[in-house]
């Protein structure tokens, strides 16, 4: 059984940064695709950024490229989310998410979750 243990989350002000963690463990088989989503009070699930492991390739949502980057340390077995100028509306609970692969963006290609760690980013 794989688990994601998402650290990183806080507040900051808009204009800051933060650095999510996601750490695996629970299976010597690591997921090809790795992402990262956010949902914010009332609004739904949305599919911030993607890496795929084998190959490194990288994705974003056009909300939030310049800005964030996902990276990995497979080492470590972790994915790192680094949030740069921050925006109020990056207010959210971020989960990280691992699958066997698929479209990045489409939470139906992940099998395991992790439980998420709030950012709030004030103005």
């Amino acid at each position: 059984q794989v688990q994601l243990v998402e650290s990183g989350g806080g507040s900051v002000q808009a204009g800051g940064s933060l650095r999510l963690s996601c750490a695996v463990s629970g299976s010597r088989y690591i997921s090809d695709l790795m992402g990262w989503f956010r949902q914010a009070p009332g609004k739904e699930r949305e599919a911030v950024a993607g890496i795929y492991r084998s190959s490194g390739s990288t994705y974003y949502a056009d909300s939030v490229k310049g800005r964030f980057t996902i990276s990995q340390d497979n080492a470590k077995k972790t994915v790192y989310l680094q949030m740069n100028s921050l925006k109020p509306e990056d207010t959210a609970t971020y989960s990280c998410a691992a699958g066997p692969g698929g479209t990045w963006n489409r939470p139906e290609n992940y099998n395991f979750w992790g439980q998420g760690t709030q950012v709030t980013v004030s103005s």
